[in-house]
């Protein structure tokens, strides 16, 4: 039930997200134009991620599909919850993250362990939050990974 509640949250709370907070354009690209990129590169990572969890692109919020592929976050709600505390822990700051991780802290109190443990995580890494990852497309993922000791 409280998955559903935070799924249904989240659900509520993009477009207006997307709308009126992202300020970047869209990334022009198709899901199954990521599948061209070579096997090792950040765009195949993410076209693979979003056939695996059957996902489209969302405009505007491209990079959070990234920091999936990058972080090798999976897509349950607490993996969610998490992967903020991941980008906490990096550097980010966002009301929106600030709004995901007290409702997933009061949400899954059992866990904290994992959050604190993303969280150590993300501060272990070199910032790379705010990277244009639609630069990136070409560059290896494990390239990305090393250089940013993610």
């Amino acid at each position: 039930m409280r998955d559903y509640l935070i799924e249904k949250l989240y659900e509520c709370s993009k477009k207006p997200y997307q709308k009126y907070y992202k300020k970047n354009d869209p990334w022009k690209i198709e899901k199954s134009k990521l599948m061209d990129y070579p096997e090792e590169s950040l765009g195949y990572g993410l076209g693979s991620f979003l056939y695996l969890n059957h996902f489209d692109i969302q405009e505007k919020l491209e990079d959070h599909d990234i920091i999936h592929v990058l972080t090798c976050t999976g897509v349950s709600v607490y993996e969610e919850i998490g992967m903020q505390y991941y980008l906490l822990g990096n550097g980010k700051r966002s009301l929106y993250l600030y709004m995901v991780i007290l409702s997933g802290t009061i949400f899954y109190p059992k866990r904290i362990p994992y959050f604190i443990r993303e969280y150590k995580k993300g501060k272990n890494a070199l910032p790379f939050h705010y990277l244009d990852f639609s630069k990136m497309l070409f560059l290896p993922v494990q390239t990305i990974r090393q250089t940013f000791k993610i």
